[in-house]
């Protein structure tokens, strides 16, 4: 029988995770993964219990939470010579990535498809010394992530972030950046860059129509300096996923980029603080075995 664990956040998604641990338990074993837990109690907990995992060559590691226990729990495989499978059991507010594969939302039907499932190779991203799964980014924009409130993102879903950027954009000044690929080199004032390995982003399904999981390419989008008549033009674009042929909007894929800026310039990983600019994006074509 193969080895699992468990890794999951007990608060998140009303506690349902830790509500069902038994059953996740017992449809594991069913589908041949002897299962141990671990409970995460503060930021970066996650992380280091992923380390453990591989340090001790568990076959799969899940993680069971939001998107922030994934980038936890990628960050603690993802630099490993030896990286477990990992599995995801979504219980967060967006639950962007597990959007992007086509995961279910219930719990049960996650775990079901984890212990029925196939590894499947996939790229991942990573800035500097740190990794992300999904997305990165920078600009006035990004700092949405963390100020739409939980609340209003579970009931309103994308339109929360329309709301607060419409709400926002008055106040925000563009950065100054410059960025160079192999192809192009790029110096604009902007309101956002991101950088995406998969289409979903914030609950936006068409922010990168383009992308795909493991062509071993980031999608870059980068969004100029608007007015409040730009950023409605291109928001409602966004619904019908036509934003990338804005004037507004820049829109190509790369290996490899390098981000530079005379501002401060907050990084966002996977809807986490990452860091500042400068920095350096890599992708990492199918460096993770993802069960789905």
């Amino acid at each position: 029988m193969k080895r699992a664990r468990l890794i999951y956040n007990p608060t998140a998604g009303r506690e349902e995770v830790r509500k069902r641990i038994p059953e996740i338990l017992m449809t594991l074993e069913a589908g041949g993964y002897e299962t141990s837990c671990h409970a995460t109690t503060r930021e970066g907990d996650a992380t280091a219990a992923a380390r453990r995992a591989v340090e001790n060559r568990f076959d799969l590691v899940i993680a069971a939470g939001g998107d922030g226990t994934i980038y936890e729990v990628v960050n603690g495989i993802a630099e490993q010579k030896y990286r477990p499978a990992l599995g995801i059991i979504p219980a967060g507010t967006t639950n962007d990535f597990a959007r992007a594969i086509g995961l279910p939302r219930s719990i049960m039907r996650a775990v079901q498809v984890i212990a029925k499932g196939k590894p499947f190779p996939i790229d991942i991203g990573r800035m500097n010394d740190r990794y992300f799964i999904n997305i990165a980014g920078g600009g006035m924009l990004t700092t949405l992530t963390y100020e739409v409130p939980s609340k209003l993102k579970t009931v309103l879903g994308q339109a929360a972030y329309y709301m607060k950027g419409i709400e926002k954009l008055p106040f925000l000044s563009p950065i100054p950046i410059r960025i160079e690929t192999d192809q192009q080199i790029i110096d604009e004032e902007i309101m956002l860059f991101l950088i995406a390995n998969s289409n979903s982003v914030g609950g936006m399904e068409r922010m990168a129509p383009n992308a795909k999981l493991d062509d071993g390419l980031f999608d870059c989008l980068i969004l100029k300096k608007a007015s409040i008549p730009d950023y409605i033009r291109i928001a409602t674009l966004l619904m019908k996923g036509e934003h990338v042929k804005d004037p507004k909007v820049m829109y190509f894929q790369t290996k490899k980029l390098t981000a530079t800026s005379p501002n401060e310039v907050e990084l966002n990983l996977d809807g986490e603080l990452g860091g500042m600019l400068p920095c350096t994006f890599t992708a990492l074509p199918r460096h993770i075995q993802l069960i789905r």
